[in-house]
């Protein structure tokens, strides 16, 4: 399923895009662009992918994604077949990286926003107070103009980096550039897993790659990543799958095997751990949000 490149046009004397996509049900197709995005659902059901992750929506749903992640929102059958209550409503901001100037984010004030615009391109997820607060703001810049829309944008900013209400959607895997919010040291890692993980990796070797006694890198391991090092690798190797399953007419099997998986019964496993579905389910999903 290829994605469509898509661009939106801007207001000459407005710096950033505000709008609100309304109708019997949303119409874009699958898509990326090189701006920043927040979608915020007000009225609508349906499910969302995000690079590689399928998830539900519902009224309220909030993500924010940065550039060039391929998504889009499939709405329920009710709403494409014009049978709902209602009609879909969502409000969408976009930004450039650049929109205040190429020197934007080298204000030492933005540091915090920095990590934040880093984790939003494998798509975040915005729960909770945040979630509430944001949605709140968001609704209020439809009708918003001048220096109070900014103003509302980057108190949007300052929340989200005095919070913690929010998870990655994409796995780590399917944006290559993912690797940029992390230290020196995690850089090391993560680069040596995305270059290797389609063969064997032993513990001893990537704790080597980081100068590590294998027992302290689990624990750094555990504790930075939130998950161990098998299932950190397992989750980068589904997601290249998804890639593959999205991007070509591959054998599921053939995939598996290119990906770094030499047991299909522990494949099988843990792609539906992780998905929550069949790799064969996955691409049939994809080629109904494709039709």
């Amino acid at each position: 399923m290829k994605a469509v490149e898509y661009r939106l046009p801007k207001e000459f004397d407005k710096s950033f895009i505000v709008f609100t996509e309304r109708g019997t049900y949303f119409p874009c197709p699958w898509h990326y662009h090189p701006e920043y995005e927040f979608v915020l659902v007000n009225r609508s059901t349906g499910r969302r992918m995000v690079g590689d992750h399928i998830g539900y929506f519902d009224e309220g749903d909030l993500v924010f994604m940065g550039p060039a992640l391929p998504h889009v929102w499939v709405n329920d059958a009710a709403y494409v077949q014009g049978q709902a209550k209602e009609e879909a409503s969502a409000v969408v901001v976009h930004f450039v990286e650049d929109f205040l100037g190429k020197n934007f984010l080298s204000l030492p004030e933005l540091e915090p926003l920095k990590k934040v615009l880093d984790l939003s391109k494998r798509g975040l997820v915005i729960t909770g107070k945040t979630k509430k607060e944001i949605n709140r703001r968001i609704n209020g810049m439809i009708g918003e103009s001048g220096l109070r829309r900014l103003s509302s944008l980057f108190t949007i900013f300052d929340i989200l980096t005095h919070s913690s209400e929010y998870q990655p959607l994409a796995s780590p895997s399917y944006m290559q550039h993912t690797q940029g919010y992390y230290s020196d040291r995690f850089s090391k890692i993560t680069d040596y897993i995305l270059r290797n993980f389609q063969h064997e990796i032993s513990l001893n070797e990537v704790a080597s790659e980081a100068n590590m006694a294998t027992t302290t890198f689990c624990n750094f391991f555990k504790e930075h990543y939130r998950m161990t090092f098998v299932e950190y690798l397992n989750t980068i190797r589904i997601g290249h799958v998804c890639k593959l399953l999205a991007d070509s007419d591959e054998n599921v099997v053939n995939i598996a095997y290119e990906c770094g998986f030499n047991n299909l019964a522990n494949f099988n496993r843990q792609f539906k751990r992780l998905k929550g579905m069949s790799p064969s389910e996955y691409r049939k999903t994809l080629e109904l949000q494709s039709a």
